[in-house]
């Protein structure tokens, strides 16, 4: 499977030239790296190439890096179902600069960009009809980012009194708790409370 993805990156490589960033081979799947100019030309290419035929967008999603200056990665994942092969894009983006929309050529990829804008605030341009997908539209924040709090900023609930769906700061009714998740037949470092009874 290797050799099969090691030929095709480099038909990719030596077709797409400078508009690689990087090819490399991870977890059974080629991954070609570029840059968000180029994305509209390496999709076209991976669609249409005969040695490609990338037809099928199965996923556009979204990863955050704090500490980068272009902090997102925006991950696009094909399958060509006639090569039985599948491939993964990235590029880097900020919250400022737009990535060109791919869904003059894939329409499918429509919901896709709304989700990681929504998750992320990853501008796209040229999108038909780009505004939140899954957060109320006037959410404050994208809940994806590793900096937004875990709390969220406001908690939506229905009043009975009002009839109606209200917005309110958050209130914790208990102390917020860190779990620690250890296996219970392990054993904890530390004495749960009422274990002290049992020695």
């Amino acid at each position: 499977m290797d050799e099969t993805l090691a030929e095709l990156g480099e038909h990719i490589q030596a077709a797409l030239g400078d508009a690689l960033d990087r090819v490399t081979i991870a977890f059974g799947e080629l991954t070609l790296e570029v840059r968000a100019s180029d994305i509209l030309s390496v999709v076209r290419f991976l669609r249409d190439d005969s040695s490609c035929q990338f037809v099928n967008l199965t996923d556009i999603c979204g990863v955050d890096y704090p500490s980068r200056d272009r902090r997102f990665d925006v991950v696009y994942h094909f399958l060509s179902p006639k090569q039985n092969l599948r491939i993964r894009v990235k590029l880097q983006a900020d919250d400022e600069t737009p990535v060109p929309s791919i869904v003059e050529e894939f329409p499918g990829a429509e919901w896709f960009e709304r989700e990681v804008y929504d998750m992320y605030g990853v501008l796209f341009s040229g999108h038909p009809d780009f505004r939140r997908i899954l957060t109320d539209y006037g959410f404050d924040g994208y809940p994806l980012r590793k900096d937004f709090p875990l709390t969220g900023y406001v908690e939506v609930r229905y009043d009975d009194e009002k009839k109606r769906v209200v917005y309110e700061p958050v209130r914790l009714n208990q102390e917020f708790r860190d779990f620690d998740f250890m296996s219970p037949w392990e054993g904890a470092e530390y004495i749960l409370p009422g274990d002290e009874k049992a020695s």
